[in-house]
């Protein structure tokens, strides 16, 4: 084995951002940052130091993420419902957006005391604020006054032993209607060494909406300080390691986001209502992204968040959460406790095999009534449930995840409902709908698809 090289060190065309994979911990580790922090005191004295986080890149040119030394692969997800499940399926680190979130209370104790004491590291996030949103960044006093929050945020928060690293910023440069946008990357940047200079031990990921070679370009010119390149994709997650290698990105990265096809991704009814996937074909694309992140760029990736470790409300109930709202599991999670550790759970989730509704897809007349039936098996033969709503279509969804309001339901449309099989009568209002379909086992487990029409 060769020995020990110089150490990298540390200058602005160093960059790392995201979570860390680590492949082989035998090999020679070439410090990338050594971040140790220099004359840094814990807030009490008698508490221990935190865990210093370093990125290093081994003689072969491959990135690792180390936690006091020792090698540290994010197997990660967003959220913060069901930790248990979480740590049973091989997860290790959580990631939040902002920091509010981690004074949420988990057990009566605030998000990151509680994720130490299970164990857990936390990418601690910190929200930076969107144009789109109102947010000027050409006014000195709003910037002045959103660099101290940033400042305060790290200074509260960096003796706490659960935080591996900062998520400084989410999305920050998406959804803008021009290109002149330096003054926001370069201000982003200056937000980044605000955080290095206020916590030296531990590295910055900036997570961007995707990435294209402009994208890219921007990063290189104006955010040298940005350690990690963080990356929020579904359809395209798949190519992303791939495609940050074609274009010669020098940096480490880390899949912030990754799940199933986005809203905006996928084919549409003539009346433009998305087509969601079944929680089956989720479950294999998540599956498939992480295996081929790891193929592609395994020497690139620190690590990957699953999106998400619980229920959104986003177009539709089910599209973004692993998990229902009452609390089952869906494939998805599934899927990646296999990418995470080698095998799937004992108790699986039900699959669908068939669904036949005449009206999936189409215009129908008011009052229109149609038999609906389902096939569903359960892996463990175990007794299954099969529950049916019809809600109206989300007309306006929010934009880039943003909050919104579950639509309204129709308890009326179902005449008839049992295992296998329902009565629907389109709504006489005039308007866009989904049948969704829900079927359950005892064992905390279920699968799910829905079915736009439209009614006139």
């Amino acid at each position: 084995m060769a020995g020990p090289a110089e150490p990298v060190r540390r200058t602005r065309r160093h960059c790392a951002h995201f979570f860390t994979t680590v492949r082989n911990p035998a090999r020679v580790l070439l410090p990338l940052f050594l971040l140790a922090a220099a004359g840094a005191t814990p807030a009490c004295s008698a508490d221990p130091p935190p865990p210093r986080t370093e990125i290093v890149r081994d003689a072969s040119g491959a990135f690792h993420l180390l936690r006091d030394g020792e090698p540290f692969f994010i197997r990660g997800a967003g959220g913060h419902h069901h930790l248990d499940r979480f740590q049973a399926s091989g997860g290790n680190t959580l990631r939040t957006w902002g920091a509010d979130q981690l004074e949420r209370r988990v057990d009566d104790l605030p998000f990151l005391d509680y994720a130490h004491r299970r164990g857990l590291a936390v990418v601690a996030g910190i929200w930076v604020q969107h144009e789109r949103h109102g947010f000027d960044y050409r006014d000195p006093e709003r910037v002045e006054a959103q660099r101290g929050a940033v400042r305060a945020t790290v200074e509260r928060y960096r003796h706490h032993p659960a935080i591996l690293l900062w998520g400084l910023g989410n999305e920050v440069e998406a959804f803008r209607g021009d290109d002149d946008d330096a003054h926001l990357w370069r201000e982003w940047n200056h937000l980044a060494r605000i955080v290095k200079e206020t916590d030296p031990s531990r590295p910055v990921m900036a997570t961007v909406a995707g990435v294209t070679p402009a994208k890219l370009a921007k990063i290189q010119r104006h955010c040298p300080d940005f350690d990690i390149l963080g990356v929020n994709a579904y359809a395209a997650a798949i190519r992303t390691g791939h495609y940050l290698r074609q274009t010669g990105f020098e940096r480490p990265f880390i899949l912030a986001e990754f799940g199933p096809r986005g809203h905006w991704e996928v084919a549409r009814t003539p009346w433009g209502a998305p087509l969601e996937p079944t929680a089956e074909e989720k479950a294999r694309h998540y599956l498939e992204t992480y295996r081929q992140v790891m193929e592609d760029a395994g020497d690139l990736c620190l690590g990957t968040f699953a999106f998400l470790w619980g229920h959104k409300q986003e177009l539709t109930p089910t599209w973004y959460g692993m998990f229902l709202e009452t609390g089952e599991k869906l494939p998805a999670v599934d899927a990646i406790t296999y990418a995470w550790r080698g095998s799937y759970p004992s108790e699986r989730c039900p699959e669908l095999l068939a669904v036949d509704f005449p009206a999936a897809g189409r215009t129908v007349a008011p009052g229109t009534e149609w038999q609906v039936t389902a096939q569903a098996r359960d892996p463990q033969d175990l007794v299954l449930t099969f529950s049916w709503e019809v809600l109206s279509e989300q007309l306006e969804p929010a934009v880039g995840g943003d909050a919104e309001r579950r639509p309204p339901a129709h308890p009326e449309a179902i005449l008839e409902a049992s295992a296998g099989h329902a009565l629907i009568r389109a709504p006489e209002t005039p308007g866009a709908y989904r049948l969704f379909l829900t079927v359950r086992n005892a064992g905390a487990s279920a699968t799910t698809a829905n079915f736009p029409f439209r009614v006139e």
